[in-house]
């Protein structure tokens, strides 16, 4: 095979792979940006999996079953929001919890649902689909994934305005952002809302679009891996977006590189995009600049 054949096929099997990663990043992104360290978001993206799944299996159409699988994310959101910052309890107990109880309701409605998932069909761009090597990977995929420019570029935008600067104060100084009138409980809780509509996204892409199936635990530890894409990133946009494939291509590796005729350990494969987010969270997690109230509770003083 050609180098270009070879780039291709990795290209092909490592995009979809990135989707979900990138949807549920970005929405990570803004959450510890306003302090709230959503744990959660691996129970976001499992429970609209599986919600998305079965919306699309009952309906018989894509969008519903997307639509229903970004609604359940944000429902885990909402009840993480509001277990964290108006009961106060603490957030990393909250997350794990949520996670484990997503797991285990998930597991029991497997039992008794079966699904019979259409499958979406792509959305080629004409021109751009017929580049060489980069064109179908990036070009002739199911139209949610062109949402993710849409989704950064409203990203960055929103941060420059008032509302993202007061999630960005949130997350820095939250003492300060009170005392100039800032709800920074509320903000917190519009961050991660934001971050379980984001992660339901990536979640259902992974069910209705990406296997047109639901399996026991299907997300794998990608809320988690989400989690070290963003310290990754440096906490930073383009850091993040950039963090989000290079994952997906460590993930995607043990499935193109079989295909391309390299037959590498299969254990170290399936292990490459566990140990980069190990080493990442280990070299990395204490030189960049986090949030500086990042996961810590704050009660207002009014």
């Amino acid at each position: 095979m050609s180098v270009a054949v070879d780039i291709q096929t990795i290209l092909a099997v490592s995009v979809p792979l990135a989707v979900p990663l990138l949807f549920a990043g970005l929405g990570e992104y803004v959450a510890q940006r306003s302090g709230a360290f959503d744990l959660s978001v691996e129970g976001m993206m499992l429970a609209a999996a599986f919600f998305g799944a079965y919306g699309a299996s009952a309906s018989g159409s894509p969008l519903v079953g997307l639509l229903l699988g970004v609604l359940a994310g944000a429902v885990v959101a909402v009840i993480h929001g509001n277990l964290s910052h108006r009961l106060q309890l603490n957030t990393y107990v909250v997350g794990l919890s949520l996670n484990v109880l997503v797991l285990g309701v998930t597991n029991y409605l497997l039992t008794t649902t079966a699904f019979d998932i259409p499958r979406a069909t792509n959305l080629r761009i004409p021109g751009l689909s017929d580049i060489p090597v980069v064109g179908k990977p990036l070009f002739d995929q199911p139209w949610v994934v062109y949402v993710i420019p849409l989704l950064i570029i409203a990203i960055w935008a929103v941060g420059r305005t008032r509302w993202g600067l007061e999630i960005r104060g949130a997350g820095d100084d939250p003492i300060a952002s009170d005392l100039t009138g800032i709800k920074v409980n509320a903000r917190r809780r519009q961050a991660l809302l934001f971050c379980g509509l984001c992660a339901g996204t990536g979640g259902a892409f992974l069910s209705v679009f990406q296997s047109s199936s639901f399996t026991s635990g299907m997300t794998a530890g990608r809320g988690y891996i989400v989690i070290a894409v963003v310290i990754f990133g440096g906490w930073t946009l383009r850091g993040v977006v950039a963090a989000s494939l290079l994952f997906g291509v460590a993930e995607g590796l043990q499935l193109a590189l079989p295909a391309i005729g390299t037959t590498p350990s299969p254990q170290l494969l399936v292990a490459v995009p566990y140990l980069l987010a190990v080493v990442s969270l280990a070299l990395l997690g204490r030189r960049l600049h986090q949030p500086l109230a990042l996961g810590q509770p704050f009660a207002p003083s009014r």
